[in-house]
């Protein structure tokens, strides 16, 4: 029988959300908005960030960013190239980024050269999802080639995120995924979700989701 201490596990919550309402406020002090992008690996979430700099630009925005992952620097370096002040985090063995490492993260930065900071988070659907990090608004990016039940086999993301991208939507027919049943299971999952598909390659999409984004 396995033996769960709920009260370690609260004080872990506890702790994490205390720093997250910190960094939200050192932010917001210098009138940055953050946002949180979740997701799988491969899903697009650095594709996502490199499609939404030259149009957050365009709209006179200064972008920054925060790579998570847990080893190397590959996601770092393609957000670097676009010419954005950027830190990279590498979580070691922890399948999550938190409020502790954004903390430090945030250290790193030029805070009065960035009016949006994007957190990409550790590709992994699961272990993210209880570590509030201080960001505004939670993305969430999946992609049809992970199949058209991923959706349902982590629902959790779901629920906490305010927006959904379901990308990769051009390959969808050579994966044999359903789109609408993808859309339909983050909608039972989270009513309130705003909801968007994508194709990075072609730019399809990105501009509705980064009006939702800065709404």
């Amino acid at each position: 029988m396995h033996h769960i201490d709920v009260h370690v596990e609260k004080d872990i919550y506890d702790v994490n959300n205390r720093i997250a309402d910190a960094n939200a406020g050192l932010l917001k002090k210098h009138g940055i908005r953050a946002f949180d992008l979740l997701g799988a690996i491969g899903s697009g979430k650095t594709a996502t960030i490199e499609r939404l700099v030259p149009l957050l630009r365009e709209r006179g925005l200064r972008v920054g960013a925060i790579a998570g992952d847990v080893y190397g620097d590959d996601d770092f370096q393609r957000i670097v190239a676009l010419g954005v002040s950027a830190y990279n985090a590498n979580t070691g063995k922890e399948c999550h980024l938190d409020a502790h490492l954004v903390e430090h993260a945030i250290e790193h930065l030029p805070l009065d050269d960035i009016d949006i900071l994007f957190i990409e988070n550790v590709g992994n659907m699961i272990c993210p999802t209880d570590f509030r990090l201080g960001a505004e608004k939670r993305i969430v990016i999946i992609s049809s080639t992970e199949g058209d039940d991923v959706v349902n086999k982590h629902p959790m993301m779901f629920r906490g995120s305010t927006i959904g991208v379901i990308n990769k939507v051009d390959l969808a027919p050579f994966v044999g995924a359903n789109l609408d049943r993808m859309e339909r299971d983050m909608r039972r999952y989270n009513p309130e979700m705003q909801i968007f598909r994508t194709n990075m390659k072609t730019g399809e999409g990105i501009e509705e989701l980064l009006d939702a984004i800065l709404a």
